[in-house]
């Protein structure tokens, strides 16, 4: 049974890798059509979860954590505003670098990885329950 709760502590890591991914694209598409406080000053800027692979010291696996929230370091998108009170000196209106449509790809291969590994702990926890009923 050791090997099938294994199984299911690499897929918690992975959804709880991935729900971290998930709430940072939320941030990023909430974010999305900011605009700097300050006159001529930098908006929000997109953010992206790197992972890493780690050993999990109770069982010996290797499992993936989120590590660090980088920044994307794109250019900000530009759109020419004047009269707008966050336009630089030349007139222009820094916005964020975010595209909303990468952001929803993104969100949807999280999404996707994340109901995988569910299905790895629903699969594990199944045949731990045949495993029991067949030592019955």
């Amino acid at each position: 049974m050791g090997d099938l709760s294994t199984s299911s502590d690499i897929a918690v890591s992975g959804m709880k890798a991935q729900a971290k991914r998930l709430r940072i694209i939320s941030e990023n598409l909430a974010n999305a059509d900011s605009v700097a406080k300050t006159k001529g000053g930098k908006p929000y800027q997109r953010q992206v979860v790197t992972f890493k692979a780690a050993l999990d010291k109770n069982t010996g696996a290797d499992i993936v954590e989120a590590d660090k929230v980088v920044k994307d370091k794109s250019d900000f998108n530009k759109k020419y505003d004047p009269h707008h009170p966050s336009a630089g000196a030349d007139g222009y209106v820094l916005y964020p670098n975010v595209n909303p449509l990468v952001e929803m790809m993104d969100m949807k291969e999280a999404q996707r990885s994340y109901e995988a590994n569910l299905n790895i702990i629903k699969t594990s926890k199944d045949m731990m329950k045949s495993t029991i009923d067949l030592l019955k």
